[in-house]
């Protein structure tokens, strides 16, 4: 989950000194501030919410989805349904141009049919997380359908990557973030980190690349932080991936990189995929 704090402290006292006074002295007049009278909703947004800076950030480790916690003016971007020939490449080479690493949570199908694009999502230096093997709606499955099918998608993910020599991280997020507290319960038992969505780019809209950048960075804007939500199956966000960045840059936003604090193997033993059916009250 994210955490963002945001105030705005006043301070004064309870009665002013006397001002003192200097006889024929011409008032000072500034632009630097707006006039007290003019109500602060009226007011313009700065130019920068931060300071200025790099827009790689650091490192965050986490082990369960209630570490990931974000300072104002930190971003986590993340890739749905991927990889995908001629998309994900692109992708790819935006994010090293503006020298940042996003979490790329992969279809198992795309995984497997792509295994080479996989491998070189992660070799790039990204984290690879899963997203069931069909993008299936898992509320619309029984329970044990739902497991068997995060399980799928996550072992064909993991065999994609082996072939190269990478690891599959834990990170995994619902399709249509449909989920269940009895699926969501299971996988986090399960040591899976769950990624939820914070702001939702909609670059699946048909809408132009500055929409889509508009439209997001109104909604991080308004929030401070988040987890933002792109797909890489998309030309669409190839080309509003620069645009995006550049703006991040500008108001001196940085991305965090998310990375599983245990690299090693995660154990599932709750999640097994071709288990016998669940009965009784499941």
């Amino acid at each position: 989950m994210c955490l963002v704090v945001a105030g705005v402290a006043l301070a004064g006292c309870a009665k002013p000194p006397e001002p003192h006074r200097v006889a024929n002295t011409a008032p000072l007049i500034t632009n630097s501030i707006l006039q007290a009278s003019q109500p602060i909703s009226q007011q313009p947004m700065p130019e920068r919410v931060f300071s200025a800076g790099n827009l790689g950030g650091r490192t965050l480790a986490v082990a369960s989805t209630t570490d990931i916690i974000l300072r104002p003016g930190e971003v986590i971007l993340t890739f749905d349904d991927g990889p995908r020939p001629g998309k994900t490449t692109e992708i790819l080479a935006t994010l090293r141009d503006f020298g940042v690493k996003a979490t790329f949570l992969m279809l198992g199908s795309s995984a497997q049919a792509h295994p080479a694009l996989a491998q070189q999502v992660a070799a790039s230096g990204h984290t690879v997380g899963s997203h069931t093997f069909d993008h299936v709606d898992l509320g619309t499955l029984d329970r044990q359908a739902a497991l068997d099918e995060i399980a799928k998608g996550e072992r064909a993910v993991r065999l994609a990557l082996a072939g190269g020599g990478q690891v599959l991280s834990p990170f995994f997020r619902f399709p249509y973030l449909s989920q269940t507290g009895f699926l969501r319960t299971n996988l986090m038992q399960g040591s899976m980190v769950i990624l939820d969505v914070d702001i939702d780019s909609k670059d699946y809209y048909k809408d132009t690349p500055e929409t889509v950048v508009a439209r997001t960075m109104a909604r991080l804007d308004a929030r401070g932080s988040g987890i933002i939500l792109f797909h890489d199956i998309h030309q669409r966000t190839v080309q509003t991936l620069p645009l995006f960045l550049a703006q991040l840059q500008e108001r001196g936003y940085s991305v965090v990189r998310l990375v599983p604090k245990d690299t090693g193997v995660f154990g599932r033993d709750v999640i097994t995929a071709d288990a016998p059916p669940l009965r009784g009250t499941l």
